[in-house]
């Protein structure tokens, strides 16, 4: 079985970054456009299957559609020290990193059988639903380099961990969902679906906070592997006069151990166990259509505060980290399409997302900086015949500003400092993000 899956993700989901928390905004070209907004305005296959199951008995055709997509992401990580901090008489200090990827892929795959006069609709998709990854190079301004100068730009945090720092700070998160949906309509206007979900996910950290570290500091991990599974119920209300109104709820997807086989910087190894499920997911959404305008309004609430390592905060008693600490949040999503133009439809979109980071939280997802609060899309399609549409998105977005708060240590852990805050330390990150998508769309048989 983990075979099997590790083929799909390295052809399906070989790179996903995260816009709302860590959890993608959409899912393929069309969906992406309209902001994500898909639980009451299936436009498209993919963002049906996503977002509310019962949404595919709209389609009464047999529909496969596929995209591909390159992410462009430039996160940048600050820290500083206080004067003294380095010693006595030693300046304040501070530096920002820039990471140094470039463009990701990002595909997806989803298919639709339907059929005009029967009740029921089958799906199935391969999405990348959740990722995260940062590669920030490792210090090379440090008090270990001989011509180390603390007044020009220097990121204390990036510092090899023989100073105190985390030396290079890289990560790689990715999961893939494989669902298998099912729509009954109860009657034309009404549908219900159901959509059991299997997982497959991988984690790389370097270094692995998540380890208990020995006295040469935190280790390396190997690319640990998980499965699991979960599920989705929907609702699909159509009033037939252009309003339109879902509902759905993503269970909590339940996922296994990441078991982690780590290298130390003395050449020793170590092994360690870290639980990351994905969180529950409600939505509500809006949608109306009228002559050439169809307009979606989506809202969901994304349960971060119940989910295994997202739950946990703070240091274990061995110097691990417990886990990220992150709250609930909101995201909204929006999206109009334009039909006017002939065999030219054209659509924007919007998504706004809650941070789930709190400030004295921020340290621990510093491996997860991909926090997007404003995201704007502008997408198009076009009929390549009768059977084939191509589709287009563009999108930017934008973190609204820093996440900061201190440096934490468990060495400074006490009662009245539960996370080892340092003080007059501060630690940053922000992130502007681009994307380009093209997906087809071909339908077996053509009303």
């Amino acid at each position: 079985m983990r075979k099997f899956l590790k083929v799909f993700a390295i052809l399906f989901t070989t790179a996903v970054f995260a816009q709302a928390g860590h959890i993608m905004q959409g899912a393929g070209a069309v969906n992406m456009s309209m902001g994500g907004a898909s639980t009451a305005q299936p436009i498209d296959i993919s963002g049906a299957l996503q977002w509310n199951p019962a949404a595919i008995s709209v389609f009464d055709e047999k529909i496969i559609d596929f995209n591909i997509g390159a992410f462009f992401s430039s996160p940048e990580l600050s820290s500083s020290l206080p004067a003294g901090m380095l010693g006595p008489g030693a300046p304040a200090v501070y530096g920002v990193t820039k990471d140094d990827r470039g463009a990701s892929p990002m595909p997806a795959f989803a298919m639709v059988w339907g059929k005009e006069g029967n009740d029921h609709t089958y799906g199935l998709s391969v999405f990348g639903i959740s990722g995260f990854g940062v590669t920030f190079p490792e210090e090379i301004n440090n008090p270990m380099n001989g011509n180390f100068n603390p007044t020009a730009n220097s990121n204390p945090i990036n510092y090899p961990q023989t100073a105190m720092g985390f030396g290079l700070i890289q990560s790689d998160y990715m999961l893939m969902q494989i669902g298998f949906t099912w729509a009954y309509e109860l009657n034309d206007k009404l549908s219900i679906g159901v959509a059991p979900t299997l997982n497959y996910t991988t984690l790389e950290l370097a270094p692995n906070p998540t380890a208990s570290p020995n006295t040469a500091g935190y280790p390396v991990s190997d690319k640990a592997t998980a499965v699991g599974f979960g599920g989705q119920v929907g609702l699909f209300y159509d009033s037939g006069n252009g309003i339109k109104f879902g509902a759905s709820y993503k269970t909590r997807q339940e996922i296994g151990d990441f078991d982690f086989k780590n290298t130390h910087l003395d050449a020793s190894t170590s092994t360690n166990s870290f639980n990351m499920d994905y969180p529950a997911i409600v939505s509500f959404g809006f949608g109306y259509s009228k002559d050439d305008f169809d307009l979606a309004l989506d809202y969901r609430f994304i349960d971060y505060e119940n989910t295994d390592g997202f739950a946990e905060k703070g240091w274990t008693q061995t110097g691990s980290v417990a886990g990220f600490g992150w709250k609930n949040i909101n995201v909204i999503s929006a999206g109009i399409q334009y039909k006017g133009i002939k065999k030219l439809p054209l659509r924007i979109g919007y998504t706004y997302s809650g941070n789930p980071i709190d400030e004295e939280l921020a340290f621990f997802s510093v491996p997860a900086t991909a926090i997007i609060k404003n995201s704007f899309l502008l997408g198009f399609s076009y009929p390549i015949h009768n059977k084939l549409m191509l589709h287009g998105v563009y999108h930017h977005g934008e973190s609204g500003g820093k996440t900061e708060g201190n440096l934490l240590s468990p060495m400074a852990v006490t009662p009245s400092n539960p996370y080892g805050a340092l003080p007059g330390t501060k630690v940053a990150y922000e992130m502007t993000t681009d994307m380009m998508m093209l997906g087809i769309t071909y339908t077996f048989r053509k009303k």
